[in-house]
């Protein structure tokens, strides 16, 4: 049984404290030409030294034994525009004018999600939107700040199936592009494991861009075990971070689910002492939640932990996680990994001088950048 090791106390650690210089150029807009074909820096957890290598290298990177876990939620096209048709309440007047944006975010079942609406202000509670000819058709049914909405669907035979012809793939907003999303973004944006029935991502775990079937296969010849996870990717991903004191985050719930095969995998692999090793920082919020309410067993629930500086990992051994956003949640994740009891300098400091290399080498961040592999 795991016993719960809250967050230790980081005094006078900012918000800004996780801040560094990135050229916009290094940002990446387009995908690779092929998938796997990304470069990789490699970074001890213990000394922060760090190497530069390519992501097919990193089957060679894991050993025998290690259980290797993977964020299988699908990216929905789900970025949608509709037409406003009233509130329920005014039948008789002239129907509101303009298109509004819908961004969906989280699937909260029973056909309702919460949703980003652009312009927000435009779209009140009991405001009938429509999407596409009579395709869809959604109320509002509460609002919440900076644009948040709940809608509430009407009941319709193939929802997704809706989606795939009205939608847009949910591009992160640091892609501008004249064109927005693309064709190739339906299938680039989108890991090649994703469940056939696990829709529901805003956007997409991105560590898991990088695999193809090939390196998977590579990876199981070593004799690592591959298993997955499922945390549907929402709002907190678009949301800045508009608080200065790391005591003040708070972070959107998002669902998860905990199949019972991975279950069985982790409770094996911690009672043998092997390395349980995360793809991406979905995965890890998921595993460290589950290992903080010691429910290592079949289920689904939500979660909204947050991983700083000062947090115990009980599960995650080592990471592999794509380049984040300066003074971002998951940059505070990737540095609270790289803590160590005995070290000279903090998890923050070996990330940003790692950060600070991959600047100066020019490695692509973001969404379809690079990676890193933290161990």
């Amino acid at each position: 049984m795991l016993t719960y090791c809250p967050a230790v106390s980081i005094k006078n650690v900012r918000v800004s404290d996780f801040d560094f210089h990135l050229p916009p150029e290094l940002i990446a807009q387009h995908p690779p030409a092929e998938r796997g074909n990304s470069r990789m820096l490699l970074i001890d957890r213990n000394t922060g030294n760090y190497t530069d290598a390519h992501f097919r290298d990193f089957p060679s990177q894991l050993n025998e034994g290690d259980l290797l876990i993977l964020n299988n939620s699908r990216v929905i096209p789900a970025r949608l525009f509709a037409r406003r048709a009233g509130l329920r309440t005014q039948h008789n007047s002239p129907a509101p004018t303009g298109q509004v944006e819908v961004l969906l975010t989280q699937p909260l079942g029973n056909d309702r999600w919460r949703a980003l609406v652009k312009p927000g202000r435009k779209v009140p509670t009991g405001e009938h939107l429509i999407f596409g000819d009579n395709v869809l058709e959604a109320e509002v049914i509460e609002s919440g700040d900076f644009g948040e909405r709940t809608l509430q669907y009407a009941p319709t035979q193939d929802f997704f199936g809706a989606l795939e012809q009205l939608g847009h793939m949910p591009l992160p907003p640091y892609i501008h592009r004249s064109e927005e999303d693309e064709e190739e973004d339906r299938t680039r944006y989108q890991t090649v494991y994703a469940g056939a029935n696990t829709h529901g991502s805003a956007a997409a775990p991105t560590a898991g861009l990088h695999f193809t079937p090939e390196i998977l296969e590579q990876i199981k010849a070593r004799g690592v075990q591959i298993e997955h996870i499922t945390l549907h990717v929402g709002l907190g991903t678009f949301q800045p971070v508009r608080v200065e004191d790391l005591a003040d985050i708070r972070l959107h719930e998002e669902p998860y689910t905990l199949p019972a095969a991975t279950a069985d995998a982790i409770n094996k692999a911690k009672s043998e002492g092997r390395r349980i090793i995360a793809v991406g920082t979905t995965t890890t919020r998921t595993l460290e939640h589950i290992a903080a309410i010691n429910r290592i067993e079949p289920h689904s629930g939500t979660t909204s932990i947050f991983l700083q500086p000062g947090h115990r990992f009980q599960l995650v051994n080592a990471l592999l996680t794509n380049f984040h956003l300066p003074k971002s949640t998951l940059l505070m994740l990737v540095s609270a990994l790289a803590e160590t009891e005995d070290q000279t300098i903090t998890g923050r400091e070996k990330i940003l001088r790692a950060y600070a290399h991959a600047v100066g080498g020019k490695y692509r961040f973001f969404s379809y950048g690079d990676c890193m592999f933290l161990s």
